[in-house]
């Protein structure tokens, strides 16, 4: 039981640094919004893009990490996209999910923090910068919205489900997959919502806004501090085959039990009515 304690209490402290760094980088956001026509863009890649706001909200998160915990690796889409979530310390950072989002003023986007013991998620942070909703779990402490504790809905019928997604926009070639799989999750719901940041689809999944989620093709930075918000709220989260998920790229499928159950073998239906493992 001490041991638990003692494991317990580091990960609050973890949680705590996250939530540090999280705030720092969503007051650059806040503070850049009334300028954000003036905002330059660049493109990384098809439909991809970076802002200066995404850069300076990456510095200052890079800052706090540094001075809180500087034997800390960063792995992150623009911090070091090509470190590896492995032994130590590891903060797997997104300091703008949703850039598109922000650039048009949509508002669904977020900062996401999470760390990693050892390869173990046991802190994750996200926060909705456009509607200030603060997301944060640590492992065995559970899941919590603005400070109160949080659950997966306790839905069961697919048919009064709602179904959170992303498209593969970086990954165009997967589009008929994904279409096959969008067709059958379509006419067994009551919805689905494509908001664009996955660590909020994430946090809406642990909160019971949505009652399970799948995307094909994320990358460790887009989903680690929202699989341990679902996992500390009571859902499962789990790859395209159904194994735990792993803090690399690939496809996620989430929800509370019984529509994470229905989603994975709905998905998985549509790949093998098409040829596909």
């Amino acid at each position: 039981m001490q041991a638990i304690s003692e494991e317990n209490t580091a990960n609050q402290t973890l949680l705590e640094i996250a939530l540090d760094a999280a705030h720092a980088g969503a007051r650059v956001i806040r503070d850049a919004t009334a300028q954000r026509e003036k905002i330059v863009w660049e493109t990384k890649g098809r439909s991809d893009f970076v802002s200066e706001v995404d850069k300076a909200s990456e510095r200052v998160i890079a800052e706090v990490i540094q001075r809180r915990l500087p034997a800390a690796t960063l792995l992150g889409e623009e911090l070091s996209p090509d470190a590896i979530a492995g032994k130590g310390l590891v903060v797997i950072a997104d300091p703008l999910d949703g850039t598109t989002n922000f650039l048009h003023g949509y508002p669904e986007y977020s900062v996401s923090i999470a760390i990693a013991r050892d390869s173990e998620l046991c802190a994750g942070v996200v926060l909705n910068v456009a509607r200030s909703e603060e997301f944060a779990a640590s492992r065995g402490g559970g899941a919590f919205l603005d400070g109160k504790p949080i659950h997966v809905s306790n839905l069961r019928d697919p048919g009064r489900a709602l179904i959170g997604t992303g498209f593969p926009f970086k990954t165009i070639e997967k589009l008929p997959e994904y279409l096959d799989q969008f067709n059958l999750v379509m006419r067994g719901t009551a919805g689905i919502r494509r908001a664009g940041s996955a660590a909020l689809d994430l946090s809406n999944v642990a909160c019971g806004r949505f009652d399970a989620f799948w995307e094909l093709v994320l990358a460790p930075w887009d989903v680690a501090a929202g699989v341990i918000m679902v996992q500390e709220a009571g859902g499962i989260v789990t790859d395209l085959d159904g194994n735990p998920p792993s803090l690399t790229a690939g496809s996620f499928v989430a929800g509370n039990p019984a529509m994470h159950a229905w989603l994975l073998q709905t998905v998985r239906r549509a790949n093998l009515s098409n040829g596909k493992n």
